[in-house]
């Protein structure tokens, strides 16, 4: 008994209506993911100007030999933006495997035959990317379809499930209207879609990141390769651009947009909330190269005078740059560095303790306009894990942190 099919047997197969007259062979096939992500919805016979479409409810039975309906009331195919044309859309494309981690090409599909309500579906089950489906896709047509399947037994298999598999759609039009979910890749870590993004060609990094949430984007822009990061958002609409810079922290998102063409990063902060974009715009000011170039505008600074408890209070304020921090800086009334305290030591001290009895007796800072050789020096030499960066005054205004040097030196 037939319990599956491939696509490549599939196409030309020829469909027979209640007499057993031959309607004509089928040319391809589509599945509607809005309403089942899975089943063969239509099936396209003819082509040119004469394409007529066959329901999925219309077929009694599916074998080798071909196709047999149990309605031949047959309409004229009109174009659906909802269908995922596999011949069209699917066949030859590049999809990302989500458990492999990887961005592979289809050559052909696996379908499940399954017996439903007294006839015949369709079931995509999995995508076929190796050789056994290379050698199908080369003979057939010129074999007869059950010695084809004997001779391919020998060679392994190679697929993915469909349920693992997200389409690349280059043209944002169609992949909204097509609405395949992202949800699989959004759960990925960012360094593994980075991964994935990096295999890409342009067109398909636009529309993978066009329709990522933007904080997902903006997590795994963070992890791509310097030399495109500021490539994919001068592809992305200048409104999605900015919701994906300010999820990123300062420093990245400053980074990225010196690197564009001032036109377009001057359009893209336009875009964004005056908060977040006049933070971005305060660390373009900075040169490259010099401390400025690398610090973060997100810390955590709290005032000297407090007492433990009353500053691990103030701490919960900061939780934005909690995730990320491991020092609490001390700045005066009129912010001027004054010390700093490992974030560790806050919770083993008595709450009630000044803040100031804690800091660390020696206290390394930076010149915002110190060299960016001088930096990596101070972090080497003093083993530091953060270093507060001040102005001319000796007020912080950003810290660097060992993340920032090892991502500078990877680059070097």
């Amino acid at each position: 008994m037939l319990d599956h099919l491939f696509f490549t047997e599939l196409i030309g197969l020829k469909v027979y209506d209640l007499k057993g007259r031959r309607l004509g062979r089928v040319r391809d096939a589509a599945i509607v993911p809005l309403v089942d992500p899975v089943r063969v919805d239509r099936y396209l016979l003819g082509g040119g100007w004469a394409w007529l479409t066959v329901r999925h409810d219309q077929i009694q039975t599916i074998s080798l030999d071909g196709i047999w309906l149990r309605d031949e009331q047959l309409t004229p195919y009109h174009r659906d933006d909802y269908m995922l044309r596999l011949e069209r859309d699917l066949l030859d494309q590049q999809i990302i495997d989500v458990e492999g981690r990887k961005v592979v090409r289809v050559t052909d599909v696996t379908f499940q035959r399954v017996r439903h309500n007294g006839h015949d579906e369709l079931r995509v089950q999995e995508v076929d990317i190796g050789l056994r489906s290379m050698f199908r896709r080369l003979v057939q047509g010129v074999l007869p379809r059950p010695l084809i399947r004997r001779i391919m037994m020998p060679i392994p298999v190679n697929s993915i499930r469909w349920e693992f598999c997200n389409i690349v759609e280059s043209d944002p039009q169609r992949r909204l209207r097509l609405n395949i979910s992202t949800s699989a890749l959004e759960a990925m870590h960012p360094a593994d879609l980075a991964d994935i993004v990096e295999e890409l060609g342009p067109s398909d990094r636009e529309a993978l990141f066009g329709s990522l949430d933007s904080e997902v984007a903006a997590e795994a822009l963070s992890e791509i390769d310097p030399d495109i990061q500021a490539s994919i958002l001068e592809s992305l609409s200048e409104e999605k651009a900015a919701d994906i810079i300010e999820e990123m922290s300062p420093d990245e998102a400053a980074d990225i947009l010196a690197d564009m063409e001032e036109e377009r990063s001057d359009a893209i902060l336009e875009e964004m909330d005056d908060a977040p974009a006049h933070e971005v715009e305060e660390l373009l000011e900075h040169r490259e190269d010099s401390a400025g170039g690398l610090m973060t505008t997100e810390y955590v600074a709290v005032s000297a005078v407090l007492t433990v408890a009353a500053a691990i209070d103030a701490i919960r304020g900061h939780d934005y740059a909690l995730e990320s921090t491991n020092t609490v800086f001390l700045i005066d009334a009129e912010e001027h560095l004054t010390g700093a305290v490992p974030l560790a030591r806050l919770f083993l001290a008595d709450p009630a303790v000044p803040l100031s009895s804690l800091q660390d007796d020696r206290l390394i800072s930076a010149p915002v306009k110190e060299r960016q050789d001088r930096v990596i020096a101070a972090f080497d030499k003093y083993n530091l894990v953060t270093l507060p960066v001040v102005d001319h005054a000796n007020r912080l205004i950003g810290v660097i942190t060992a993340d920032d040097i090892i991502a500078l030196l990877r680059q070097r």
